[in-house]
């Protein structure tokens, strides 16, 4: 049986370094891939295309889709005005994440959301964000750990049963939820939106603030699989 196609969204950075150069890059931190093949997939990254049309025909050759972590999702595409802490836009990324998110919707191909991935999960079914909290980040550049806890009846607490210490750095989270999303797992601490779900969707459809590329645990990358193998 051959493995599923796992799509993978990619920054688009304007600078990158290696060896001798310093180029414009598409470029995705190694733990996506990684967690990816060891949960029993084949990763492809998908840079921004300058056509979001383009999304349809890329989500039609996938067998599931990961929207990666990333930056601040640009305000306006929840009807909100920038606040003093929220990061610069990324309008190419957005405008390309998000017609992903709605072929992979439309089309019923399994879809998981990591950390801005969550949050643009939310966004683009009409939610609006928390543009800045405390206590969900470590130092720049260095994950911290809380812990969450999943809704019981989920699917996320069919994946992962128990409350369960997880990798995080953001400063953005879920305010109300987009039409038909429940909130499937909490911040023990703080009561934070830390995973949604579409429970009507005709396909695994998750989001999770945090980042299980850096972790450990293939529990919700392996659950993808499996979903874009049936």
């Amino acid at each position: 049986m051959s493995k599923p196609l796992i799509g993978v969204s990619t920054y688009l950075e304007p600078s990158a370094s290696w060896g001798v150069w310093n180029l414009p890059a598409a470029l995705l931190p190694s733990g996506y891939h990684l967690l990816v093949q060891r949960a029993g997939g084949l990763a492809a990254m998908l840079p921004p295309d300058e056509d979001p049309a383009a999304a349809a025909s890329v989500v039609s050759r996938l067998d599931g889709l990961v929207i990666s972590g990333g930056p601040d999702v640009e305000p306006a595409r929840y009807g909100a005005e920038v606040e003093p802490r929220t990061g610069p836009p990324a309008r190419e990324r957005d405008a390309w994440e998000l017609a992903l998110i709605d072929a992979a919707l439309a089309s019923g191909t399994p879809l998981l959301g990591i950390c801005r991935g969550h949050q643009l999960l939310n966004v683009s079914l009409g939610g609006t964000l928390v543009q800045h909290l405390d206590g969900h980040a470590g130092p720049p550049g260095v994950f911290d750990h809380h812990q969450v806890k999943p809704v019981p009846g989920t699917l996320l607490a069919g994946i992962l049963p128990e409350p369960v210490s997880v990798p995080t750095f953001h400063h953005q989270s879920v305010a109300h939820l987009g039409k038909g999303l429940i909130p499937s797992a909490h911040a023990t601490d703080d009561g934070t939106v830390e995973a949604v779900e579409l429970p009507d969707a005709e396909a695994f459809v998750l989001g999770v603030q945090w980042h299980p590329e850096a972790g450990d645990d293939v529990r919700i990358m392996r659950a993808l699989v499996e979903a874009a193998s049936g």
